[in-house]
């Protein structure tokens, strides 16, 4: 089985790209996540008889031999279930539009920084001669105006527009489109944007204008992009960032927006653990203090837009490992003489596992002992890269479950970080 799958939120660049895979891979199956943008869900609700789309609950992903991902380059911004990505021998297709670094490693990518992503399949499907639909183009039409501002943001490229004439050529409807991308713009975002302008304040950080509005909201607030760009444009400043706290959901939303194509959003937002391209993004954060969210994305701004704290500065080095061959008496001896709850497994340099005291439960009798580690260590480990931020290894702490991940450099060991290292630079961001 071949399935299509895409971003949480989805909207209509990413539903035009899931319609456009299942033209150039006749058979696959559009798996649509729970969460899609309020348009599209209108869109699709009109259209549904036109455009099948499957839910994960009808899915078996036991039979799922390629995966398809469009319009995103991660693991954790899909709906899939983790197991997927775990499985051994999985095809993966990636279309990605924004920059290559994300954390899918996939058997074929067309990756390019472009307004649209539909925009690098309308060339696929161009250069295969594939015949659309009027409701097809208009679609992937939609998709591209969304992404692209209607051909106005900065990181909106030639192909884009030429994509849209394409699409026109092929009867795309533009009064279809205006209406399913006209934006929701009631009382609710009209209170936010006002309470947003009450309090805004402008500030310099390496030569730009920035305006950031924190704000307590309840309940869900659709719009809230719309309302961080009208924001942006009434400050006039180079960028704005909105970030939403709800209290009662522990969730925290962070919108930001750019019209200064050296100050890249995306790049921003994907250092917290969200995405977006260079004129707009946002990420989604659980249980933050939002003063150090702007401290976070002060430092991202001021440190050319990397994290001023990363992975490399936090870990332990030199490492102390053992190796696959080391009985597990003496491994434990290591551990109680350390006071370490676990320890990278290496050989000739490379990690090939992990070993913690809870592996030691395995153990039944006491001629165990003398078996070598690796008939108890743990094979699947989860690394992380020394260029990333604290909180993307908190993250990867909290949903794996893990005290400790080592450090992994062109497949070598050069450190390790644990949770107590995190947590001495983000307690003030994550619960206790």
């Amino acid at each position: 089985m071949q399935i299509i799958s895409t971003h949480k939120n989805t909207d209509f660049d990413a539903l035009a790209s899931m319609v456009a895979a299942t033209i150039l891979y006749p058979g696959s199956i559009p798996v649509i996540p729970k969460a899609v943008n309020p348009n599209v869900r209108d869109f699709l609700s009109i259209h549904k008889d036109v455009f099948k789309m499957y839910r994960t609950n009808e899915i078996d992903f036991a039979e799922v031999e390629s995966l398809i991902v469009v319009d995103i380059n991660s693991w954790n911004r899909l709906d899939l279930p983790d197991k997927l990505r775990e499985k051994k021998g999985l095809e993966i297709i990636l279309w990605d539009h924004h920059s290559d670094d994300g954390d899918i490693n996939p058997s074929w990518k067309c990756v390019d920084e472009i307004g649209a992503n539909i925009t690098l399949m309308v060339r696929m499907l161009k250069e295969k001669k594939k015949v659309l639909t009027p409701i097809q183009a208009t679609l992937f039409l939609a998709g591209i105006y969304e992404d692209t501002g209607n051909l106005s943001f900065l990181s909106t490229k030639a192909e884009d527009a030429h994509a849209a004439a394409f699409l026109l050529e092929h009867k795309a409807d533009l009064n279809i489109v205006g209406k399913f991308l006209r934006p929701a713009y009631g009382e609710k975002q009209k209170n936010v944007l006002f309470q947003m302008l009450q309090s805004a304040a402008r500030t310099r950080i390496k030569g730009y204008s920035i305006s950031f509005s924190k704000l307590d909201i309840n309940g869900h607030i659709s719009g809230l992009s719309l309302v961080v760009n009208m924001y942006r444009q009434i400050l006039n400043v180079d960028a704005a960032f909105g970030i939403f706290e709800n209290k009662d959901s522990g969730k925290c939303i962070i919108i930001g927006r750019s019209n200064v194509d050296a100050l890249d959003i995306g790049v921003i937002m994907r250092s917290i653990g969200g995405g977006g391209h260079a004129g707009a993004g946002s990420a989604m954060l659980k249980s933050v203090n939002s003063d150090k969210v702007e401290e976070m994305i002060r430092n991202l701004i001021e440190g050319d837009q990397r994290t001023s704290v990363q992975i490399s500065d936090l870990m332990s080095f030199p490492v102390v490992a053992v190796s696959s061959d080391t009985k597990i008496k003496d491994v434990g001896s290591i551990l109680k003489e350390k006071g370490c709850t676990g320890l990278p497994v290496v050989d000739d340099g490379r990690l090939v596992g992990i070993i913690s005291r809870r592996d030691f439960r395995k153990i039944r009798k006491k001629s165990q002992e003398k078996a070598p580690v690796k008939a108890f260590m743990s094979t699947n480990v989860t690394t992380i890269d020394p260029e990333k931020s604290p909180i993307q290894a908190a993250r990867l702490m909290i949903k794996h479950d893990i005290g400790r991940l080592p450090v992994v450099e062109n497949g070598r060991i050069i450190g390790i970080v644990t949770r107590s290292d995190a947590m001495v630079y983000l307690y003030d961001l994550l619960p206790e």
